[in-house]
């Protein structure tokens, strides 16, 4: 017997028109991924998940947020001008993501009933607001490769960088930090909206070393995106500039990945591969973003990185954010996955694949 998952603003309700059994079946392939992913190392050699690491680095839930619950009233789908109001409660998840076409353009004009929504298998029990063209506050986290490998290429990377915290970051919401990486993370400008200071710390990176890209990441959503949280959500990325080799990292993987979930980042990668070949590194970055909701770029040549740089921006600028009350919501700290899908079949949907919930 099959039941719906077809849901709409009006009401608050959950109604039905579509079939869960072609959702149910792709969610659980995608818990079945992420379970998969959580057993690999950085060198492709299974794991048992949860064993310890050579680095004692402490972890941590997401503790929950502490706003004002979304009026149960909440408006039906609408574009906003400004900076919308989201408030969101303990049990409320605020959901992020991007929608396109098969060439990658951007789809910026559907409704809420255009899509259908599982949460650790069910559909939720109520939504309590979806907004198009969001224009969240943005925390970003600039993550800069700075190892040997990279050398040649260094200057357009920091060029680059600059002109995208020029474009991206607005003066009186967004915030951004600067983190160079090669065998240990190293921030050079917290957080801040100040410009100068950003491409001061931009400037000051020099390449050297070798790779520590897990230990990077993880300590950007540990030590600073987990922490970034306010009255309201904030749309949460990492710009990650490397050619995704890891040669002295003391987390793995699944544990950098796991690290985004808890902090509700997304990553978005430039690779600096420039060979026709996609390797091992870019594979990990395929690997980082998809399972974060991201994406990867991969510019032909140094002197395209700007374009990478140019499409985050118009993304973080076209996305869709959706509040809503889970079904069968215990706040046990244990993952739920996430399968979101458009009914018209020519789109795409980037989101997370799941969330940690938070612990009482």
């Amino acid at each position: 017997m099959s039941k719906h998952v077809f849901f709409t603003v009006a009401g608050n309700r959950v109604q039905g028109f579509r079939t869960l059994q072609i959702a149910l079946a792709a969610g659980l392939l995608a818990v079945a991924s992420h379970h998969a992913l959580l057993a690999q190392t950085p060198n492709g050699h299974a794991v048992t998940p949860g064993a310890a690491t050579t680095q004692s680095v402490p972890k941590q839930a997401a503790p929950p947020a502490t706003s004002d619950v979304a009026p149960a009233d909440a408006p039906a789908a609408s574009t906003d001008v400004g900076t919308p109001t989201i408030r969101t409660a303990v049990n409320e998840v605020s959901l992020i993501f991007t929608v396109t076409d098969r060439r990658g353009h951007y789809i910026s004009n559907l409704n809420q009933s255009d899509f259908a929504l599982l949460d650790d298998q069910k559909a939720p029990a109520r939504v309590n607001s979806f907004h198009q063209q969001i224009n969240l506050p943005l925390r970003a986290g600039i993550l800069i490769d700075t190892s040997s490998s990279i050398r040649s290429r260094f200057q357009f990377e920091q060029q680059s960088a600059k002109e995208f915290l020029l474009q991206v970051l607005r003066a009186r919401n967004d915030r951004a930090f600067v983190m160079g990486f090669d065998e240990t993370p190293n921030i050079v400008t917290d957080w801040t909206n100040d410009q100068d200071a950003l491409e001061t710390g931009v400037d000051k990176l020099s390449p050297g070393g070798g790779t520590a890209l897990f230990d990077a990441v993880y300590s950007a959503c540990r030590d600073k995106l987990l922490t970034a949280r306010g009255p309201e959500p904030y749309r949460k990325a990492i710009i990650l500039v490397s050619d995704g080799n890891d040669d002295v990292s003391h987390v793995y993987l699944p544990e950098a990945i796991k690290e985004c979930e808890r902090a509700e980042t997304i990553i978005y990668a430039i690779s600096t591969n420039w060979t026709p070949s996609r390797g091992e590194g870019d594979k990990i970055l395929q690997e980082l973003a998809e399972q974060t909701g991201g994406e990867v770029f991969f510019p032909p040549s140094v002197e395209d990185m700007a374009t990478s740089f140019k499409n985050i921006e118009e993304e973080l600028r076209s996305q869709y954010a959706l509040v809503y009350t889970p079904a069968d919501f215990k706040m046990d700290g244990a993952f739920r996955s996430i399968y979101l899908y458009c009914y018209d079949r020519r789109y795409t949907v980037r989101a997370k694949k799941g969330y940690f919930a938070p612990r009482e």
